[in-house]
């Protein structure tokens, strides 16, 4: 079977990591966007008022979509605070329109979400764990798991956290540590390539241990959802918890980098939200193995398929189509 996915937030940095994977691998993608993305988005779009059912409606109908993935968010989470109305709208509104329209055509529909959806006091949470966020971000993003696993006809959540890899669409952003996971690792690699140091964060108010994996594998997990007609909560992430500094030491082996030049120090100023954040977001995944048939690849793995990505600028997601089984 082709799918033919109408896909959210293909100009994000996950988004397009998974545009790029569920397009090489033979997927009919058309790209909902809310703003002309100039000439150089590689994948078909439209443009598309995710705030007008309608609109979603056609769009889903011209492209005689199989599945709908959606990535879209609204990516200022200091702004969530500013307008909490109208980040309700973005995350949760959103959300249910695109269900609601999936629903009325008949397309099966996929939900990013994220493992901020927790306090951070668990370690390897499973699917099944009550949710509990800090901040809007994981509230907005626990509200809308529920509006899919509610609400739509045929559907499935896929938690992710501590995701490395490129900006496909952006590729001249700047990559740099926050207070997530997120571009932890190129922004390291960055740093001690050119001979700098590099600080990695250490505080217990940060989000402090995670469960690493690509944007592309997340891509390759998604599309096997996409094939067994996965339903509930999948944990896509990758098989090791790890703490900021066994990341920055591990990334150190894979990419051959000196140690050396690793600090560690405080959060700069400015560079906090301004909200509460989960420490440890790491999450295991014995429903997502048994549902997809396959398990998660560990650390190492996930850094040397992102070292074959910037070596070859081309997308390297270890879950094949075919797979049968991962590595631990």
């Amino acid at each position: 079977m082709t799918h033919r996915v109408l896909l959210t937030g293909a100009t994000g940095f996950v988004g397009g990591n998974v545009a790029a994977v569920l397009a090489d691998r033979g997927v009919e993608l058309l790209c909902a966007v809310r703003r002309d993305p100039g000439p150089t988005l590689p994948w078909p779009w439209r443009l598309t008022d995710l705030r007008n059912p309608s609109d979603i409606t056609e769009a889903l109908a011209e492209h005689r979509a199989t599945s709908v993935l959606h990535m879209a968010i609204d990516n200022d989470l200091q702004g969530l605070y500013r307008d909490r109305r109208a980040g309700f709208d973005a995350y949760v509104g959103m959300t249910r329109r695109i269900v609601d329209a999936a629903n009325a055509h008949g397309a099966q529909v996929g939900y990013l979400s994220t493992d901020w959806v927790f306090d951070g006091t668990g370690h390897l949470v499973d699917e099944d764990e009550p949710v509990n966020p800090l901040n809007l971000y994981g509230l907005f993003k626990a509200q809308s798991e529920q509006v899919v696993l509610d609400r739509a006809d045929g559907g499935f959540v896929a938690r992710v956290g501590g995701v490395q890899g490129r900006h496909l669409t952006q590729p001249a952003a700047p990559r740099q540590q926050d207070c997530g996971f997120g571009y932890f690792v190129l922004s390291l690699v960055d740093a001690l390539s050119a001979g700098r140091e590099f600080t990695v964060w250490q505080d217990g108010a940060i989000n402090g241990v995670a469960s690493p994996v690509t944007a592309a594998e997340i891509g390759a997990r998604l599309l096997l959802a996409l094939d067994r007609r996965a339903d509930g909560i999948l944990h896509v992430v990758g098989a090791t918890a790890v703490e900021r500094q066994e990341l920055a030491r591990e990334t150190c082996r894979v990419f051959d980098l000196d140690p050396g030049l690793l600090r560690t120090g405080p959060v700069p100023a400015g560079e906090m939200l301004p909200a509460p954040m989960p420490y440890d977001t790491s999450l295991a995944t014995p429903r997502t193995d048994e549902v997809l048939g396959v398990r998660p690849f560990g650390l190492a793995d996930q850094l040397a398929s992102l070292r074959r990505e910037l070596e070859t600028g081309l997308p390297a997601p270890l879950t094949l189509p075919s797979s049968v089984g991962g590595a631990s």
